[in-house]
C-alpha cells in the first residue's frame, strides 16, 4: 500500500511539474497564423512560403500566411502585437518594420522591443551598388572619383524615402563623403527604369534584381553590400573588398512573437525553424530567391536586434527622412 501512495504521488508530481514548468508542453494546440504586413508575391511571401511550407511538419499543426498590408508594414505589426502570446500568431517581417520604421514614423504605435519577443532571424539581404551602363566608370573606386569630382551632378534612386535602398546609400556617402542627391520612386520599378535610362545615375537594389539587369547588360554592378561576395554576381567584390574599411549592410528578415509568449514556446519554435532551415534543399531555394540563410536563434536574434536598432536610427537621423 505505502509503495502504491508513494507511485501515486510521483505521478501526480510529474504531471504538476509539467503543467506547471512547460506551456510548450502540447504547443502548438491550432494553427499557427503569421502575419505579413505586405501585400502576396512579394520576396517577403515567397521566404514565407518556403519555411512555413516544411515547417507544418515540424510543428504537426497548419500554417496560415494572413496578409494585412499597409503603412510601411505597421498594419501587420499591430495585428500582431494585440493578438494572444501563446505562440500561435507570428509575425514575419524585415528590417524596416522591425528597425527602421521606429526611426522613420514620427507616431508609430509599436515597439519592437517592447511589444514584440524575437523568435528566430531566418534571413540576410545584401544589396548590390549599381550605375546606369553609361557612366564611364568599372569598379567602385573609379566611381568614387567620378563622383567626387562632380558633387552634386550624380543622382541616386530609391524605392521610396525611408527604404534600404535610400538609406544604403546614405550610409555610402557617409563612408565616403560624396554628395549625391536623392530621387525617391514610388516602388523599386520606376527606379530602375530610370536607371536603365540615365535618368539617375545610382542605386542600391537586392541581389536577385540586380543581378538580373547586370547580366542583362541594362546596370553595372559595382559592389555588394554583405561581407562575403554573393553567389549570384560572383565576379562583384563586396565594398569592402574595395577599401571601403567596415562598410556591410544587409537587410533581414525574421519571426516575432507578440511579448509575453512563454519562453519555452519560443524556443520550441526557435528550434523547429532550425530544422527546417538546415534542409539543403530550402538552404538552396532561399539563395535563388536572393535571401542568403541565417538562422539566429531567440536569444540571438534579440541581442542581433538590439544593436541594429541604434545604427539604423543614426542613419535615419543623419538623412533627415520622417514619415507621419
Amino acid at each position: 500500500m505505502r509503495g502504491m501512495k508513494r507511485r501515486r504521488w510521483l505521478v501526480l508530481g510529474g504531471l504538476a511539474l509539467a503543467l506547471a514548468g512547460g506551456s510548450a508542453w502540447a504547443f502548438p494546440t491550432k494553427p499557427i497564423r503569421v502575419v505579413m504586413g505586405f501585400p502576396a508575391g512579394g520576396p517577403l511571401d515567397q521566404h514565407a512560403r518556403l519555411l512555413t511550407d516544411r515547417l507544418q511538419a515540424q510543428l504537426g499543426q497548419p500554417i496560415l500566411i494572413d496578409y494585412k498590408a499597409g503603412a510601411g508594414g505597421t498594419v501587420g505589426a499591430q495585428e500582431v502585437m494585440r493578438a494572444a502570446p501563446d505562440g500561435h500568431t507570428l509575425m514575419l517581417a524585415n528590417t524596416g518594420v522591425m528597425v527602421i520604421n521606429p526611426a522613420l514614423y514620427t507616431k508609430l504605435p509599436y515597439s519592437t522591443l517592447r511589444d514584440f519577443v524575437p523568435v528566430a532571424r531566418t534571413a540576410m539581404q545584401p544589396l548590390a551598388l549599381l550605375v546606369n551602363p553609361k557612366v564611364p566608370v568599372n569598379n567602385l573606386q573609379e566611381f568614387v572619383a567620378y563622383a567626387k569630382a562632380r558633387p552634386g551632378q550624380i543622382n541616386y534612386g530609391s524605392a521610396g524615402n525611408g527604404g534600404s535602398s535610400h538609406l544604403v546609400p546614405e550610409m555610402f556617402k557617409s563612408a565616403t563623403g560624396l554628395f549625391m542627391v536623392h530621387i525617391p520612386y514610388r516602388g523599386s520599378a520606376p527606379a530602375f527604369t530610370d536607371l536603365m535610362a540615365g535618368q539617375v545615375q545610382f542605386m542600391a537594389e537586392s541581389i536577385p534584381q540586380a543581378a538580373q539587369y547586370h547580366k542583362q547588360g541594362k546596370v553595372r554592378a559595382l559592389a555588394v553590400t554583405s561581407r562575403e561576395r554573393n553567389p549570384a554576381l560572383p565576379d562583384i567584390p563586396t565594398v569592402m573588398e574595395t577599401g571601403i574599411k567596415n562598410f556591410e549592410v544587409v537587410g533581414f528578415y525574421g519571426f516575432l512573437a507578440p511579448a509575453g509568449t512563454p519562453k519555452d514556446v519560443l524556443n520550441k519554435l526557435s528550434d523547429a525553424f532550425k530544422a527546417v532551415m538546415n534542409q539543403p534543399d530550402i538552404k538552396s531555394r532561399m539563395v535563388a530567391q536572393g535571401a542568403d540563410p541565417a538562422f539566429l536563434g531567440a536569444d540571438d536574434f534579440a541581442k542581433f536586434l538590439t544593436t541594429e536598432m541604434p545604427r539604423w536610427a543614426a542613419v535615419v537621423q543623419k538623412s533627415g527622412a520622417k514619415l507621419d
